[in-house]
């Protein structure tokens, strides 16, 4: 069976506040995400794409926390029973900053 990966990636105006949210993520949010039944978890500052007005003055950031669950029970159980605190507690820290948003997906990681 393949595992179930869930990616919430954050795009955000600037560096600054790039760096304070990944350091959150780091911080507690990731633990408390593996703690709800996630058995990996990275954290990604991903670049701009080459040639990109993404970045620089005006541009954003993104940072991206992927996480896999062992199955999609596993990642239905922790978005009914853990999820909705946790997006709040983000939310309540994050939500009210001008700019940022938040993009999530859902897929299985492929075996080669």
């Amino acid at each position: 069976m393949a595992m179930v990966v869930y990616s919430v990636a954050a795009v955000l105006p600037s560096a600054q506040l790039a760096r304070e949210y990944a350091r959150w993520l780091v911080e507690g949010h990731v633990q408390a995400v593996m703690g709800g039944g996630a058995v990996s978890a990275r954290v990604m500052a991903w670049d701009a794409e080459q040639g990109s007005a993404d970045r620089g003055a005006g541009g954003v950031w993104k940072v991206e926390a992927v996480y896999e669950f062992p199955d999609r029970t596993a990642l239905e159980r922790y978005i009914r029973e853990f999820a909705p605190a946790l997006r709040a507690e983000g939310l309540a820290k994050w939500g009210p900053v001008a700019g940022i948003r938040f993009e999530r997906r859902v897929g299985e990681r492929l075996e080669m």
